[in-house]
């Protein structure tokens, strides 16, 4: 049956599904195991007068059968008791012609017209770019952690001697998800040795692999886990335990890229003891008892255990391989996407996310079209539905009501595995589709909701939860930032993945006759494309806000003259149709924004393409369609997310036409006219302050938190034209204005003598006017322009303007004299100002944040 009748008919069936949802199954599909009710599958069987569909149903249970847990759970989306009994016959018999013909275990032929990844280890990032500073963090921490320390819990299992101390958080000896991290390790050591060939970690991986294959020697049943194999039996019992296939997953995918990215052949040998182990585990939960208990046991959270196997089964070819990826397919949540339900609200999203990146491996291994249109039909529903400005989703883990974001922004929004795993997805399309949107889609998602979990250059130092809502900071909500070696989280696990892989997708290889690149990330990095025989060399120019353009120079060189190659590069949705490209200096047509500029020549040794995309400023409303919420927009420039660094007001004043009207750059000079004033105590050093609109005293704070944004101000030249100077010293014996580093348009002002200083639109600017008076010991003072010999007074953390009574009182010189530094925070390159009703806003991007607040949604 040709796809077009099948998804005719899959339409017919969804319409009816939705009428009559009172008959379906669908949220006795969850993430939480329930005993069995009245509800399930088996009751709505023995029940059944339908003896056809019975006899149906008990020949599918056949242990043989390549998806026994299939057709239980497609029987159970039928509404029967609205359809005739023919109506369910064509029910099974539609699946089944979508269903992968490839019966007895054999390899199937299909070979889809994919783009291929290109090797790992023949891309390398710049050091010296933003995704290479954060590859290089992570490698740092990667290499801190201690081998013993990470297999304790699993010789421990395993009977054997434990050297060293447990780590602790979810690694603890005492914690039932112990293990899940050492897996996750494993993959991202793989990863960082083939993106880096660090040697050092190649060692620390090995011994880990080694020191694991120890363990499943010992216990000499293919069984290999921090956790008794007890945790399974009470899995099987649908009994409460958290998530064992869950660690089992992230242990098998970690030797699984151990051996297919580093080369570790025990490695293979030991996931295939696993692979071996678990199908018949889980085959005798079939026979014990029914697939329906084996079925309901997948409502804990199982991970990516079907990805795992089919990868596993592309390396062995061995059936039960198969087959056991496809008996955790959980057909109850991939039924309702291949009927395109978007039933997702209330589910786990990291549960679920995984478990149709496997069903796209089950696309790409047996060529089963419903499996395509599963995985294109979620990314639709995501994307339109339930998906933040930073590519992210899920709040507190797990998807609300579809179009109803508007609700959820709080500080547990969007889990940073979440994030890790539509990347997968949308990377996975877009081998299949080449379609623009998911290029940019991972663009988004790895530049906003990637690179921001990590904590600047601190190794170590990630996020879990990604806050969304209005005067969040990534330092509050109930996980903040996490832990070197005491939390282990399972974003830690993507998390160092994440940074391990930076450089899986700038780079895609079209095989064939005709060979070609695909480039669709901008991001600074050299590609040895051995089967094109050409060298590229990208260089990105640093985004800056002042000058609206992204610059790149792709640097071809050819180590075979006479090759001939197509280069695709990715000319993204966001830009404008102004747009410009050059070979060899020469114009290149460009086609429109959202499509790929196509250069095929035989490349020579130094050919050069360059580009100047334009990026503007836009504004994107939140998923929520209730018109209460209308108003609720982001803003980003090209692909960066911009929030305001605010503790609440999120009211914005735009002007009509464009929004370069009232967002508009900071200049790059501004930097240097960045102040921080403060004054030696004897306990502590104290920063001249901001609270709501009052000046204060606080204790000298690190840079990146909000301490340091409110203890940051700027200098403005009181009598001068001229924004031209190159730091505060510049400025000393001048009229000079102070303006809140995170306040553009506010001022520090005078209240009188003897009354404290606060912050205000000044409607006199004699009353933010002050003079910058060197002191004789290197120290600075704020004396009053109006009042003279009045000066800037810190009076035990209250600052306010009091005046020299003409006598040597070291108490007052001391109380007003500061010493100058630079200002602890600074503009990040990518910063505006976007005027508000009540405040101005200062706009940087999402990643470039520690702990400051900031709002992401505004009210226009």
């Amino acid at each position: 049956m040709k796809s077009f009748t099948l998804l005719k008919m899959l339409s017919v069936f969804f319409f009816v599904f939705v009428l009559f949802s009172d008959s379906v199954l669908s949220k006795e599909c969850t993430n939480t195991p329930t005993e069995l009710s009245s509800h399930t599958f088996r009751y709505q069987f023995l029940n059944s007068k339908n003896k056809t569909w019975k006899q149906e149903v008990l020949s599918s249970h056949n242990h043989n059968h390549l998806t026994p847990t299939d057709e239980s759970a497609w029987a159970s989306l039928l509404p029967r008791k609205v359809l005739k009994q023919e109506d369910e016959f064509a029910w099974m018999m539609t699946y089944r012609q979508m269903k992968n013909q490839n019966q007895g275990g054999k390899k199937s032929d299909f070979n889809g017209n994919f783009l291929n990844e290109v090797p790992l280890g023949d891309v390398r990032l710049d050091p010296d770019s933003i995704h290479g500073q954060a590859q290089q963090t992570n490698l740092k921490y990667l290499l801190m952690l201690d081998v013993d320390s990470l297999v304790w819990s699993f010789r421990k299992n395993a009977d054997l001697p434990t050297p060293g101390t447990a780590y602790g958080g979810w690694e603890s000896p005492n914690q039932e998800l112990r293990g899940h991290f050492v897996g996750h390790y494993m993959s991202a050591t793989a990863q960082m040795w083939a993106s880096t060939g660090d040697e050092t970690l190649k060692n620390k991986m090995t011994a880990v692999v080694s020191a694991l294959g120890e363990c499943q020697e010992k216990m000499n049943t293919g069984y290999l886990s921090a956790f008794p194999s007890e945790f399974f039996d009470r899995f099987e019992a649908v009994q409460p335990v958290w998530a064992p296939y869950y660690t089992i997953h992230k242990i098998m995918a970690g030797l699984v890229d151990q051996y297919v990215l580093a080369g570790n052949n025990q490695a293979l040998k030991m996931v295939t003891k696993m692979a071996d182990y678990f199908y018949q585990r889980v085959q005798n939960v079939i026979y014990q008892y029914t697939i329906e208990r084996h079925w309901r046991s997948l409502n804990e959270e199982t991970g990516g255990m079907n990805d795992v196997m089919y990868r596993l089964y592309t390396i062995t070819g061995e059936s039960n391989h198969l087959l056991l990826a496809h008996l955790f397919d959980k057909p109850c949540f991939l039924g309702l996407l291949a009927i395109k339900a978007d039933d997702l609200s209330g589910f786990h999203a990291n549960t679920h996310i995984p478990i149709v990146i496997g069903s796209q491996m089950r696309y790409e291994v047996t060529g089963d079209p419903l499996y395509k249109e599963i995985g294109m039909f979620f990314m639709d529903a995501v994307n339109s539905s339930h998906m933040y400005a930073t590519g992210g989703t899920s709040v507190s883990e797990f998807w609300s009501e579809p179009k109803r974001l508007a609700s959820t922004l709080q500080t547990e929004n969007e889990e940073s595995c979440t994030t890790y795993n539509m990347l997968k997805v949308s990377r996975n399309l877009f081998r299949w589709t080449k379609e623009m949107a998911y290029a940019d889609y991972y663009e988004r998602a790895l530049t906003n909701g990637v690179l921001s979990i990590q904590r600047g250059k601190e190794p170590g130092i990630m996020i879990y939860m990604l806050p969304l809502g209005t005067g969040v900071s990534k330092a509050t909500g109930y996980h903040k930032w996490g832990s070197k070696f005491n939390d282990f989280w399972c974003c830690y696990g993507t998390g160092v993945e994440s940074f391990s892989k930076l450089g899986d997708s700038i780079y895609f290889e079209e095989a064939g006759n005709n060979p070609g690149i695909y480039i669709i990330q901008f991001i600074s990095s050299s590609f040895n494309w051995k089967n094109g025989q050409i060298f590229i060399n990208q260089k990105v120019t640093p985004v800056v806000s002042w000058d609206p353009y992204l610059r790149a120079t792709i640097t071809i060189s050819s180590k075979k003259e006479g090759s001939s190659s197509s280069m695709n590069i990715r000319i993204p949705s966001w830009t404008t149709s102004n747009a410009k490209a050059s070979l060899n200096d020469h114009g290149i047509p460009l086609t429109s924004a959202g499509n790929f500029l196509s250069v095929t020549k035989k490349w020579s040794s130094s050919d050069v393409i360059t580009l100047e995309i334009p990026i503007t400023l836009r504004m994107e409303a939140i998923r929520d369609e209730r018109s209460d919420y209308a108003s609720l927009q982001a803003i980003l420039y090209g692909p960066y997310l911009l929030v305001g660094l605010t503790t609440g007001d999120s009211d914005l004043k735009p002007e009509s036409g464009s929004l370069s009207k009232w967002i508009t750059p900071i200049p790059a000079e501004y930097n240097s006219h960045l102040i921080t004033l403060s004054q030696e105590t004897a306990n502590s050093t104290l920063a001249l302050s901001h609270t709501n609109a009052d000046i204060t005293m606080v204790k000298f704070p690190n840079p990146g938190t909000s301490d340091s944004v409110f203890s940051t101000f700027r200098i403005i030249l009181a009598n001068s034209t001229s924004s031209q100077f190159s730091s505060y010293k510049d400025a000393i014996g001048k009229t000079i204005m102070l303006e809140p580093y995170n306040l553009p348009g506010m001022l520090i002002v005078q209240q009188g003598k003897e009354q404290s200083l606060g912050i205000s639109h000044s409607s006199e600017p004699r009353n933010s006017l002050f003079r910058l008076v060197e002191g004789n010991d290197g120290t600075v003072r704020l004396e009053s322009d109006s009042q003279k010999g009045c000066f800037v007074y810190n009076s035990d953390g209250t600052v306010k303007l009091s005046c020299d009574s003409g006598e040597q009182d070291s108490d007052f010189m001391g109380a007003t004299s500061f010493k100058a530094n630079g200002g602890i925070s600074n503009y990040h390159p990518i910063s505006f100002v976007a005027k508000g009703l009540k405040m101005n806003f200062l706009l940087q991007p999402l990643f470039s944040l520690r702990d400051e607040h900031y709002t992401v949604y505004f009210n226009v």
